[in-house]
């Protein structure tokens, strides 16, 4: 009978019944009680209540019963961490244990089990497992360590585990070295500066020795532990490429991805005349050929990695072109992924083989991948030029298909080769007229204005074609509006007498009637300089063009000589850096080529340092922020459909129909470009005829980085600042919100004031936070029940929470809010005082504060000035304490006080603060210190804004 059976049992008593049996004297009984606490464990039910009773089966000789008892004590050690020291004592029999496989499965279990309270216990019966003479025992005991240092860091260097891990490097198995290895490497990973790895040629010999014995786990531990050594010279870089090579024939695609990251490393160090570095470029294409017949996902992988290789080194695959044409059944990803390869291989060698498969793939079924196979012509016009003639004919003969999707397509990519080739192929403008009114997609459309306007001369209705487009200029989108106002500008400075009224009417439309200032700054600036200097404006808009190049889509050298570095990894799948997408507390180390790194080391500096454990709670280090913002709504809410928000009504706005090159233009726009009202919208200054409540100045937001205004909410005889504006009305269709942030009873609140500024009612409020660097999100909803009517306020408070996703912003104390309505998605950023984050009870004990203080390095502490401050020690600890800063203890030294405050974040972290006051100067001194050191400015700044308040 198969396992499901433990599986299927609905019985009421269950827990008692089970409690039973597992004190049964019956061995196989017991064991087929303990089954079925694993499988109720499995499918999520509590059975935490039987612990003291399956710990008790521990004491046996059954592997089984042993392996099923420690998996339910991993399970349930942290919920229960008193009961778990009932265990240690099995757990230091177990590893002395004649069979080694009992002693690597206690030692293994130990360092699953994260409970602070046991980890002193499992010390010594670790130590004896890193000595034991049986390989397997010690490889498990390797990665133990790694786990322990993970739990409390400064335990493993006390005992000493360090130096034990890197005496493994020279075991004589080769499993035991590739998991002393991996141990080191994670634990170099959260200490990034301590030179853990001391990597020298004899400690690389004994790795390239192990190298070809152990698993191949075991390999890519070693191989990317050799990639972060830098080789003294290009003879020991060519020694050490010649022993890795063999591991570009392995079976597992993961050992040949390592394998080539390494050698594409040290290959930088090797001279380009030497004959070894041409065999090893053609070793190298090989192997990567061979995994592009894997399955679709593993030559997605491939692939993305190629796609960096050949940005580095085209030289690898240049004769190998044919493998990445595209087969009927492949995925579309791994399609699209092979198209952008074939076009970085395209050379004039191969660009008519090229071409007549991109020809071939533009007379698919799949709509996407045919868009980008006629792009991907247009970009080979551009990267070779011999091929240019060709690939415009080809794109001819794809218009001829009038084919909807192709056709403009094919449009969009003749603009960019007009670009690159202007006065050569402009013969095909007649029949790419000819498709006008096929057009409906809006890139394809400004491309075909764009190209109108830039030939307008050769075109003879011109005029004609453009004002089709005119017809429906509300409706449509933005690009294709912006375009045509500079077409219709081109075409007014080419034929000027035929088309005044056309430019007229264009220039009315984009000022008058639109409410995107991206628009309205463009056709103020034509307008402007049409009216007052026409030769200037032909100077301006028809200037010379530079040429394009086909190199934009490359990526940026720096980042691709990390994303080199980081072949095999994730890193190379998103071609993003790892700190752009590694939340959590380890530092991100950052790689560098060593050819190109400027220095013999690769170039490492963590974004965060890594916290260790402390007396009290553990504080949880602030994680780095990404290259990219977190994605602000998560929710079905819609994007803002325009640029920005429609100004408020003014006469000031309104042009009318005034003569366009007469004297009414410069009383419109006044004197002065940068001050003028109509350009306000665009250049940051209020228009003249707006309301006052619109032209104040508005606070909040990154506009007032270090400003702390957001508020300090705290018990009577608090400072306690006024609301700011965080969203103007005119950068939100008339809705105006100012806020405060308060802290009371220990609930944070965000105490907000609704203005309806518009016309018309807004309903439908929802409020959503971006990620953060404490996790602030509501707590609820934003509860606004009644609708708000124009020229109403509304009081609204929303309770936050600090268990949201977390990132860290710049500032730290920075928050990014989306806020909903019937109207729109409003965006807009304020910062929170961080004394909003100041727990209760974040008072410590004397001898807790003088050893956490002695903890924490040096280098966390910063120290400050506050000036023009009046107030003496008592005062200043007395107005402190209302925000949760704690004085601990206070001495006088020649006349000065220092007062010594703690502090303790939501998140766990602990900030310890000496405060000096002297009698009579009104400059206080604080020193902060911190194990995430980036929190010190703000608490500084947020110690400013009480005291002086």
């Amino acid at each position: 009978m198969t396992d499901s059976k433990y599986f299927t049992t609905t019985k009421k008593g269950e827990i008692f019944e089970l409690k039973a049996e597992l004190n049964s004297d019956k061995k196989e009984k017991k064991k087929e009680a303990v089954k079925k606490v694993i499988a109720s464990m499995t499918v999520g039910k509590d059975v935490s209540a039987l612990f003291p009773d399956v710990v008790n089966c521990m004491q046996t000789d059954n592997l089984e019963l042993k392996k099923l008892v420690y998996l339910y004590l991993m399970n349930y050690a942290k919920s229960q961490p008193d009961m778990a020291i009932m265990a240690v004592n099995t757990f230091v029999k177990d590893c002395e244990d004649p069979n080694p496989l009992i002693r690597a499965l206690a030692v293994r279990t130990m360092g699953c089990i994260r409970v602070d309270k046991i980890t002193e216990y499992l010390c010594e019966p670790l130590r004896k497992c890193l000595k034991d003479e049986d390989p397997y025992v010690r490889k498990t005991a390797a990665v133990c360590v790694a786990k322990l240092h993970d739990i409390n860091a400064q335990l493993v260097e006390d005992q000493g585990f360090l130096d034990t891990l890197k005496d493994l490097i020279s075991d004589s198995n080769p499993m035991v070295v590739a998991n002393a290895v991996a141990a080191l490497s994670e634990i170099a990973e959260s200490h990034p500066n301590s030179n853990l790895l001391d990597l020298n040629p004899q400690t690389i010999n004994k790795l390239l020795t192990a190298l070809n014995e152990c698993t191949e786990w075991g390999q890519i531990f070693i191989l990317d532990c050799l990639a972060n050594y830098t080789p003294r010279d290009d003879r020991e870089s060519q020694s050490i490429c010649e022993r890795v090579t063999p591991r570009l024939s392995h079976a597992n695609s993961a050992v040949v991805l390592s394998a080539v990251k390494v050698l594409m490393k040290f290959m930088e160090m090797l001279p380009k005349d030497l004959d070894y570095y041409g065999t090893l470029l053609k070793k190298l294409a090989p192997p990567l050929v061979t995994l592009l017949s894997a399955e679709p996902e593993l030559q997605y992988v491939a692939l993305r990695n190629i796609n960096l290789i050949v940005q580095r080194r085209p030289e690898i695959l240049k004769h190998e072109m044919k493998v990445f044409f595209v087969k009927y059944n492949d995925p579309i990803y791994v399609k699209l992924e092979k198209l952008d390869i074939m076009i970085r291989l395209a050379s004039q060698a191969n660009i008519a083989q090229v071409l007549a498969e991109l020809k071939e793939y533009a007379t698919e079924v799949d709509v996407d991948f045919v868009r980008k196979a006629v792009r991907a012509i247009g970009r080979c016009a551009i990267k070779v030029e011999q091929s240019a003639e060709r690939c415009v004919s080809t794109l001819l003969d794809l218009i001829q298909t009038k084919v909807n999707y192709v056709v403009q397509e094919a449009i969009v990519v003749i603009k960019d080769i007009f670009r690159k080739y202007p006065n050569k192929y402009e013969s095909v403008i007649a029949t790419l007229c000819e498709n006008l009114d096929s057009l409906d997609e809006p890139e394809a459309r400004a491309a075909m204005i764009w190209i109108v306007g830039e030939y307008a001369e050769r075109i003879d209705n011109a005029d004609e074609l453009l004002e089709s487009f005119l017809e429906g200029f509300h409706d449509e989108s933005t690009q294709v509006q912006l375009q045509l106002l500079t077409a219709i500008v081109k075409l007014f400075l080419k034929k000027p007498t035929e088309t005044q009224e056309l430019v007229q009417q264009v220039l009315s439309l984009a000022t008058q009637d639109s409410d995107n200032p991206d628009l309205r700054d463009r056709g103020y600036i034509y307008w402007r300089l049409l009216s007052t200097d026409p030769v200037a404006a032909k100077e301006v808009v028809l200037a010379e063009k530079p040429l394009i190049s086909e190199e934009t889509d490359l990526i940026e050298p720096t980042l691709l000589e990390e994303l080199i570095c980081h072949i095999g990894t994730l890193a190379s799948v998103y071609h993003k850096p790892p700190s752009a997408f590694v939340e959590g507390s380890r530092g991100v180390q950052h790689k560098r080529l060593p050819g190109s790194a400027g220095s013999g080391e690769s170039v490492e500096s963590p974004d965060t340092g890594s916290a260790t454990g402390v007396t009290e709670a553990p504080p949880a280090v602030i994680p780095s922020q990404g290259d990219l913002l977190g994605d602000l709504l998560n929710l079905d809410l819609t994007p803002p459909t325009t640029t920005g928000p429609p100004p408020p009504a003014s006469s000031g706005m309104q042009l009318g129909a005034m003569d366009l090159l007469g004297g009414g233009l410069d009383s419109l726009l006044g004197g002065d470009l940068g001050g003028n009202p109509a350009m306000g919208a665009g250049f940051g200054a209020p228009p003249a005829a707006m309301p006052a409540s619109f032209s104040a100045p508005v606070s909040g937001g990154l506009d007032d980085l270090f400003d702390l205004g957001g508020g300090v909410g705290m018990p009577m005889g608090a400072f306690n600042p006024p609301k700011t504006v965080w969203l103007p009305a005119m950068k939100a269709k008339g809705l105006e919100i100012s806020g405060v942030f308060v802290r009371r009873a220990g609930v944070i609140q965000m105490e907000m004031t609704l203005t309806n500024k518009a016309m018309s009612v807004m309903t439908d409020f929802a409020i959503q936070f971006n990620r953060n660097s404490f996790g602030l999100a509501p707590a609820g909803p934003l509860q606004i029940l009644t609708p708000l009517s124009p020229n109403q306020s509304i009081e609204a408070a929303l309770p936050l929470s600090t268990v949201g996703p977390v990132m860290k912003m710049e500032p730290l104390n920075n928050l990014q809010v989306a806020i909903k309505n019937n109207i729109d998605v409003f965006y807009f950023s304020c910062q929170y005082p961080i004394s909003m984050l100041f727990v209760e009870d974040g008072k410590m004990e004397r001898q807790v504060f003088l050893a956490t203080w002695k903890d924490i390095p040096n280098d966390n502490e910063s120290q400050f000035q506050i000036k023009d401050c009046h107030l003496n020690s008592d005062a200043a600890s007395n107005k402190l304490q209302t925000s949760n800063i704690f004085t601990i203890a206070k001495r006088t030294v020649e006349g000065q006080d220092m007062l010594y405050q703690s502090m303790k974040l939501t998140n766990g972290i602990w900030v310890l603060a000496e405060l000096r006051v002297q009698a009579g100067n009104p400059n206080y001194t604080i020193s902060l210190k911190c194990r995430a050191p980036e929190v010190s400015q703000c608490v500084f700044q947020n110690y400013e804004t009480v005291l002086k308040n």
